[in-house]
């Protein structure tokens, strides 16, 4: 048996999680979640925890059964404590602000870089050069932060670009002068 997936997800007070013909919701202060589980497997709520199991033993269950798990754990924790990335713009001239719920990157591009965000997601701006993506979907905040990081990833000689906050940049020595 899954050691993950033999954990039950214990249910926080005021976070409501209902089950019906292989889709979960949960609901709570920050938000509503739905998923789609696997038609492998059991998710059953008792006892102010949600259990899941599965009906086979085969080998795509036992993959499927703490992965499952999981995601009922992270949509549980998102609806009621939420996710965040923090994320550092490093370089000079690079600056963010957020206009409204859109966010306005300036990277050293010809224009400005205008993002709005997507259902769930809140961008905030405490610093003129650090962004706090965050929302109750664990899976739609990481994307939203890398797709931000895209825009201009850290280069490797003189450290330019967004990063995530205490992401460590290996820097390449430049070129030498002659002999």
């Amino acid at each position: 048996m899954s050691r993950i997936g033999k954990v039950p997800v214990v249910i926080p007070q005021g976070v409501n999680v209902t089950v019906a013909q292989n889709e979960i919701a949960v609901k709570g202060p920050k938000g509503e979640l739905k998923w789609v589980y696997p038609s492998r497997m059991n998710v059953t709520v008792q006892d102010n925890a949600v259990h899941v199991t599965r009906s086979a033993d085969d080998k795509q269950s036992r993959a499927y059964h703490g992965l499952t798990q999981r995601l009922i754990a992270n949509m549980v924790q998102g609806v009621s404590k939420g996710f965040s990335k923090e994320l550092e713009v490093q370089g000079v001239g690079y600056t963010v602000t957020a206009a409204g719920n859109k966010l306005s990157l300036k990277l050293g591009f010809s224009h400005p870089i205008e993002l709005e965000p997507p259902a769930g997601i809140k961008y905030e701006v405490p610093k003129a050069n650090t962004i706090i993506v965050s929302g109750c979907d664990k899976q739609l905040v990481g994307e939203m932060a890398a797709k931000i990081r895209g825009l201009r990833p850290p280069e490797p000689y003189k450290g330019k670009g967004i990063r995530y906050t205490g992401e460590q940049v290996r820097r390449k020595e430049g070129k030498k002068a002659g002999k």
